[in-house]
Parts: C-alpha cells; sequence; structure tokens
C-alpha cells in the first residue's frame, strides 16, 4: 500500500488556509450587528463553542506532539473568537449578555478548565492525548453543528437574512481539507467529525439556496394580489399631467387624510348647525 502521510503537511496548510478564512467569515454578521448597534437576531452560543472547541484542539495537538498547522490555526481561533464574543457581548441586550457569561462560564471556565485539571493531574502519558480527542471529536460536531441552531428559525420564517452563507460555505471547504489531513495521518481525531461537518455545511448550503430569494418572491405576490384599481391608480391633475402610480401605502395614507378631514368638516357642521337643532327641539 502506498504511503502517502508525506502529504499530510500539504493539506494541513491547505486546511489552515481555509479555516482562516472560516474564522473570518463571520464578519459581514458582526458588521451587521455594528451598523444596527444592536445583536438582536444572532445568538452567541456559535462563537462560544468554537472558541472552546479551538482551546480543545490546541490543547490536544499540544499533547500529541508534531501538530504544527493544527496548532497555529487554533491559536488564531482562540483570538478572534474571543474577539467575536467580545463584540457580541458590547451590543447585546441585557438578558443576552447574560445568556452568553454563562455560556463562556459553562464552556470555557468549567469546561475546558474542569478537563485540563482532571487530565493533568489524574492521567499521564499517551491516555491524555487519548481522552482529550475523544472530548475533541465530541465538540468538534458541535462546532459544526452550532449554526444549525438558525436553521429552525430560517425554515420558520423562510428567510436567510440571520444564517451567513460564507459561513456554511467554507465550512464545508474546511471540512473536507481537514478530513484528507486527518485521514493522511491516520488520526481519528482529526478526521471522523469532518465527515459530520461536511454533512452539515451541504445542508446549510441546500437551505440558503431554497430561501434565498424568498422575501422578493414575497413581495411580487403581495404586488399581484393588489386590486387592479390600486395598481393603476393615477390622480390626474389636467388632460396632459399625471402623478406617478402610487404604492398601497401611500394610497392607504391619502385614504386615512380624507377620512380625517371629513370628520372635522363633519364635526364644524354639527357645531354649526347646533342651535338650530335646539330650537327645533324647543
Amino acid at each position: 500500500m502506498v504511503n502517502l502521510s508525506h502529504l499530510a503537511p500539504i493539506f494541513g496548510t491547505l486546511g489552515s488556509i481555509v479555516s482562516f478564512i472560516v474564522f473570518l467569515s463571520p464578519l459581514p454578521t458582526f458588521y451587521n450587528i455594528y451598523k444596527k448597534k444592536s445583536s438582536e437576531g444572532y445568538q452567541s452560543i456559535p462563537y462560544v463553542v468554537a472558541l472552546f472547541s479551538a482551546l480543545l484542539t490546541l490543547y490536544y495537538a499540544l499533547l500529541k506532539g508534531n501538530m504544527i498547522p493544527v496548532i497555529i490555526i487554533n491559536a488564531f481561533g482562540i483570538f478572534i473568537e474571543t474577539i467575536y464574543v467580545g463584540f457580541y457581548f458590547f451590543y447585546a441586550s441585557k438578558k443576552a449578555k447574560i445568556q452568553t457569561m454563562k455560556f463562556v462560564l459553562l464552556f470555557v471556565g468549567g469546561g475546558f478548565g474542569a478537563i485540563v485539571l482532571v487530565v493533568q493531574f489524574l492521567f499521564h502519558g499517551a491516555i491524555r492525548a487519548q481522552i482529550v480527542g475523544w472530548i475533541c471529536i465530541v465538540f468538534s460536531v458541535g462546532t459544526f453543528a452550532a449554526p444549525l441552531c438558525i436553521l429552525r428559525k430560517v425554515i420558520k420564517t423562510k428567510s436567510v437574512e440571520y444564517m451567513p452563507f460564507l459561513l456554511s460555505a467554507f465550512l464545508t471547504l474546511s471540512a473536507v481539507m481537514w478530513f484528507i489531513y486527518g485521514l493522511l495521518l491516520k488520526d481519528i481525531v482529526i478526521y471522523s467529525p469532518n465527515i459530520l461537518g461536511f454533512a452539515f455545511g451541504v445542508v446549510q448550503m441546500v437551505l440558503y439556496m431554497m430561501y434565498k430569494n424568498h422575501k422578493d418572491n414575497i413581495n411580487v405576490t403581495k404586488e399581484q394580489k393588489l386590486p387592479e384599481l390600486l395598481q393603476n391608480h393615477v390622480i390626474i391633475l389636467d388632460d396632459e399631467k399625471k402623478l406617478p402610480h402610487l404604492t398601497e401605502e401611500q394610497i392607504i395614507d391619502i385614504w386615512k387624510l380624507g377620512t380625517l378631514v371629513y370628520s372635522e368638516k363633519l364635526a364644524a357642521e354639527v357645531e354649526k348647525n347646533k342651535p338650530k337643532l335646539q330650537t327645533v327641539e324647543t
């Protein structure tokens, strides 16, 4: 059988490049948060889970040794995910801030801290890397699955506003690169979770393609359902001049204004004829 392990550094480098893009792909999301000055509609859990996974994978790579690409990219991941969580926290509501703090304490403080303490003090030698490796498999799957919490909202609202497509696309490509890297090294911790990561990425991209134009379709449908009178409504000034076609909202506003003016005129007429009405009653 041909030994292809010498190709592992190549795919490790490619995986690192794609993972670098993956870590940067949420930037449009945080730009939207910055413009809105609010993180409403977004969730912090994907970034907290990604931070925890990067910490755990870095710890595994240090225990295993000779995994330079994994060490470098996860060190960068820890840095950028910490910035994301902090940025989200800054623009979050009070309730979201409390929830984010709970996630950070649960995954980073309690989870990662407890794992390091238990592994360092209760186990020795190669068994440490094996234990941390299996924990990595579970939470690497969590990293890939974390954006799926948005899928329910996408399916329910039929809108992809809160599901970043770039993140899904690059996660899929990253999963392919790291799967090959792990397979060449015969490291189950690296290649096994990326199988599921690839599947999750494909599902997200399919949903994005299904619902990306749904908002436009809704607008078209609403316009088609407008009464013909409203669609072709024109205000005629004289025989030659016409105002542009009015939208439904503008027509409703004009109708409300007309109703208000008529009501005021009616009230004025009643007030004016009030003495006459009193005379008639007498």
